[in-house]
């Protein structure tokens, strides 16, 4: 998948790095090179999926358990909504589900006047690439990954099409057109991760930014036999006995007879590639001038015969995927880089995904917008006083419903409402009650109404049809 790039975004970054008096410049006379950038996005993994955020997790994740070791955990960490789509809106363009133009699952795709992370750091002279879903846009429409700051991409375009780990083809980035390529049926993941390796081996003497999101441990719940075999015991029987075969229903995702296992084993694999990935960087000699971010798109699912109960998915926290109690939006963050990110840290600092853009373009030198929702944490990823903090965040979500969040500190607000039918609003303090068991809204109905204000200024109408939810707000 070559791009044809690499002399473009050579003479690129030489003109900024003299004209714009960015970080990179200093760099630069120095010899030194601005830092690579590999982002991480699990699909659906929740917050007590990873052993170093759930010690009590059935399923063993050292290859990340490691990454938490050698670099900083976050523990207040937020997507950017609770399904797909829009929470990877917030990561690309730095808008929370108040003001992002994406604000809920529905066909919908970036429209040519919003920018992305992608492309401030192409044109900051990185060359970019995406391997895995990316949920933003078609072949042939405004958001299609070459259009919005990719050199390189392979993987699924739409999130319906990436439910599926054995399908007939994926999509591949070639000299900037967009080609279905066949995959003769294999296993997905597995070629969406020899890509990605590809892409940091080829450009190991260049900065890259490698979004990288895969699209395990999402259902269905396939994946090869000797993936699974770890989790059979010597009879062929699941070791998370006993197991709720799961039947496809329609269209639906392939059933499974040993659900837990094959979703154990996902797990396990996504573990082993993270360990693959930091092997190729030190084989590389690139650990030394390589931030990794590894995240989740929202919390957990129960879906293709999943069971995130038996699994503790959520870990302590209430909710999973669809919810915007903390367990369908707060999400694993672990950022590592050796010599600038503290190694075995664990930090309490409140941030979500819009928050992404603005970090790494300061971490890069790349400029940031001014009118977005995020701010930059990269003080605090550094192990440094955060000076700058939000008020509060903001979540928005419609399946069936209208469910709104509001976090203000200590303090969460719920709010839910069905046309024709009461609101009903709960509060949460969040560091005494982080599981959201006890709803204070009747002791405190002062905070209540001053958070629902915030609440209702924290949303502007939508720009798209499809996420006018203004007769609920």
């Amino acid at each position: 998948m070559q791009t044809g790039t690499k002399r473009f975004h050579t003479a690129l970054l030489a003109l900024l790095t003299a004209c714009a008096g960015l970080p990179a410049t200093a760099q630069q006379a120095n010899g030194q090179r601005p830092t690579n950038i590999i982002l991480v996005v699990a699909d659906d993994l929740g917050y007590g999926n990873l052993t170093c955020y759930n010690p009590g997790s059935k399923i063993p994740t050292p290859h990340i358990d490691s990454l938490a070791r050698q670099g900083t955990r976050f523990t207040r960490f937020y997507a950017g909504n609770t399904v797909c789509a829009p929470s990877r809106c917030a990561l690309m363009t730095g808008y929370h589900m108040g003001h992002a133009y994406i604000r809920g699952n529905a066909r919908e795709h970036l429209r040519p006047q919003d920018t992305t992370l992608a492309q401030r750091l192409q044109a900051r002279g990185y060359v970019t690439g995406m391997f895995g879903k990316w949920g933003l846009g078609q072949e042939n429409d405004a958001g299609a990954p070459q259009l919005k700051g990719f050199d390189e991409f392979y993987g699924y375009l739409n999130q319906r099409h990436a439910h599926y780990y054995f399908t007939d083809h994926l999509f591949e980035l070639k000299n900037r057109q967009l080609e279905q390529v066949r995959t003769d049926s294999q296993y997905s993941h597995g070629l969406i991760m020899d890509q990605a390796l590809d892409f940091v081996r080829r450009h190991r003497q260049e900065p890259f930014f490698l979004y990288l999101p895969v699209t395990i441990p999402h259902a269905e719940l396939l994946l090869p036999r000797e993936d699974l075999q770890p989790f059979l015991d010597k009879d062929g029987n699941s070791k998370f006995s006993p197991e709720k075969p799961f039947v496809q229903k329609g269209d639906g995702y392939h059933s499974q007879a040993q659900p837990r296992a094959a979703f154990a084993a996902m797990i396990s694999r996504l573990d082993r590639d993270m360990g693959r990935l930091m092997q190729a960087l030190r084989e590389l000699g690139l650990d030394s001038n390589t931030y990794v971010f590894f995240t989740s798109d929202n919390g957990p699912h129960k879906e293709g015969g999943a069971d995130p109960v038996y699994f503790n998915s959520n870990g302590p926290l209430r909710g999973i995927k669809r919810d915007l109690y903390e367990g369908g939006i707060r999400v694993p963050m672990i950022a590592w880089a050796p010599g600038k990110v503290p190694a075995g840290r664990s930090s309490g600092e409140v941030w979500a995904f819009w928050d992404v853009l603005p970090t790494l373009c300061e971490l890069t030198g790349a400029p940031s917008p001014g009118n977005i929702d995020g701010i930059s944490f990269l003080p605090a990823i550094r192990g440094k006083a955060q000076a700058q903090q939000h008020d509060h965040l903001f979540w928005q979500f419609n399946e069936g419903r209208l469910k709104q969040a509001l976090l203000q500190g200590d303090w969460k607000l719920l709010r839910f409402k069905q046309k024709d039918k009461p609101e009903v609003l709960e509060l949460y303090n969040i560091r005494r009650d982080m599981g959201e068991q006890h709803n204070l809204a009747a002791q405190y109905p002062e905070r209540v109404q001053a958070l629902k204000a915030l609440m209702r200024a924290s949303v502007s109408p939508s720009a798209s049809p499809k996420f006018d939810w203004s007769e609920l707000n």
